[in-house]
């Protein structure tokens, strides 16, 4: 089993740096648009999982238990979502454009969350032996 290198950590501490800082600005909620960077980084996280089970499986047979913890993961993930989202204030600007920026609790909540899945991810390539599947998943 291999531990996150020093590299990944820091890539995962930049992104979710500039994602809290984005969050804490004010910006328009556009009516277009808005569903490009979630695609985007959905297909990136298919990808990842999908590396991921590549990596055990190269290996060895994937167990149950891992496979379980990666569901439990994108459970928790959808769990901040939703509380994340109902932090974040929303407003009608001067022009009658709709604003919105993310609170404290919102930071809070970022972190509280990448702090589970760095937890989970962990768990999962324990429990799984072989490859990066937790890590992937990140």
């Amino acid at each position: 089993m291999r531990s996150p290198s020093g590299g990944a950590v820091l890539v995962v501490v930049i992104v979710v740096g500039l994602v809290v800082r984005r969050q804490l600005r004010v910006r328009p909620v556009r009516r277009k648009g808005a569903l490009i960077g979630p695609v985007v980084l959905g297909a990136f996280g298919v990808l990842g999982v999908a590396f991921g089970v590549a990596t055990v499986v190269k290996q060895q047979p994937l167990a149950a238990l891992p496979v379980v913890l990666l569901v439990a993961s994108l459970v928790v993930a959808a769990g901040f979502g939703v509380a994340r989202a109902r932090t974040v204030r929303v407003w009608h600007g001067a022009q009658g454009e709709v604003l919105r920026k993310g609170t404290a609790a919102t930071t809070g909540l970022w972190l509280a969350a990448v702090a589970a899945h760095i937890g989970l991810g962990l768990w999962i390539d324990h429990a799984a032996g072989a490859g990066v599947l937790g890590t992937a998943s990140l």
